[in-house]
């Protein structure tokens, strides 16, 4: 049977023993904030270099965009041709136009992709 004394005894020898403590000068921890420090500089900068050509890239995106719509809408397509496609494949009347568009008003090529 066990006494309480013993019990005592136990727990204590249950513990890890204790790492000795060094004194640190706080060089290393100093390096280490400096090297975060450096490196969120350098981050910083990639971001905003990152930034800027996407940018860049998206605004060409939506230049060559409005290009496109604007040649689109230089297309002649005729009445007739736009019924039969918005007739014949069910589809709205702008899908219709974009379709005819797009094949510079071929009517038979703007099918056969809506068909595809």
């Amino acid at each position: 049977m066990a006494t309480e004394g013993d019990v005592e005894l136990e727990l204590e020898t249950e513990r890890p023993p204790e790492k000795p403590r060094k004194h640190d000068s706080g060089a290393a921890d100093l390096e280490r904030v400096t090297d975060y420090a450096e490196e969120k500089e350098i981050q910083s900068s990639n971001l905003e270099t990152a930034m800027s050509v996407i940018g860049d890239r998206r605004s060409r995106e939506q230049k060559a965009k409005q290009e496109r719509e604007k040649e689109l809408a230089k297309v002649t397509i005729k009445k007739e041709d736009l019924e039969l496609i918005m007739t014949e494949m069910e589809i709205s009347r702008a899908a219709a136009e974009r379709s005819l568009r797009e094949h510079m008003g071929n009517v038979v090529e703007a099918l056969i992709t809506l068909t595809n």
